[in-house]
């Protein structure tokens, strides 16, 4: 099956690296299946991806909650019956969680939980007949930050490593039915993430320069050609890897002893 026949369902495809995915898979041939919030946003990745080679009965897009079991359900049935099939999974939908624990509150403890991990445990639990069928992939958007300690923002890491932790068990587990499951690991990535937060762009090239071994943020088709690799056949004996794409952010030392 070569990737014109292979349909890939991304979460959190508004925006960001989603986005960005959704536009790298387009210009490879892949139809796809783009759900996310925002529908106005949505639709304008899907006119991107049509710029991108693709035609209109080749992408569906699914407005949803990922919190929403309901919506979860609904995102699956509406793409298995729009094309058929499903091959791929990339979970990408999640959100920051800024903060320690003196101020962290348990209603945000759970958005980001139920986001982050509960709602890829989720949709990837109710996919998997059929990417038995397809002998697809999964490739979960975990972060930098769950490979590092971090005091800023505690419950963010705790969810990025129990989604480190369902891939490499996941990955296991399908083995099996030749389905493979690996994580990217990205450092700081710019995306509209950080306006959101309130950064400028001086702010984040400088935190940056000190963050990570090679001195700078990473850009967008960094994160998004790796993603395309590991759901391409490039990668037909690679599973259960967690890939840091951190511009060796993972590997620094703080140390003052020279």
């Amino acid at each position: 099956m070569t990737s014109r026949g292979k349909v890939i369902l991304i979460t959190g495809a508004s925006s960001g690296i989603g986005e960005g995915t959704a536009s790298e898979l387009a210009s490879r041939g892949y139809q796809l299946s783009l759900t996310g919030r925002n529908l106005e946003r949505l639709n304008g990745v899907k006119d991107k991806c049509i710029q991108e080679g693709l035609k209109e009965d080749q992408i569906l897009v699914v407005q949803g909650d990922m919190c929403s079991d309901e919506d979860v359900e609904r995102i699956v049935k509406q793409t298995v019956d729009f094309f058929g099939s499903i091959y791929g999974l990339v979970n990408n939908a999640g959100i920051p969680c800024p903060g320690n624990m003196q101020t962290l509150k348990m209603s945000t403890f759970d958005k980001v939980m139920n986001l982050n991990l509960r709602s890829v445990i989720y949709i990837t639990k109710l996919l998997i007949p059929y990417l038995i069928e397809t002998k697809g992939c999964i490739v979960n958007v975990s972060s930098v930050a769950s490979l590092v300690s971090t005091d800023y923002n505690p419950i963010y890491s705790m969810a990025k490593a129990g989604l480190d932790k369902f891939t490499s068990n996941l990955a296991a587990d399908l083995a099996k039915h030749q389905i493979r499951v690996n994580a990217v690991n990205p450092g700081v990535i710019i995306t509209p993430l950080y306006d959101t937060l309130g950064y400028t762009l001086e702010q984040v090239e400088n935190a940056s320069r000190i963050g990570h071994a090679m001195c700078r943020h990473g850009e967008m088709a960094e994160v998004t050609k790796a993603i395309a690799f590991l759901i391409s056949d490039d990668s037909s004996f690679i599973t259960g890897v967690r890939l840091p794409i951190d511009g060796g952010r993972h590997i620094m030392v703080k140390s003052e002893i020279l």
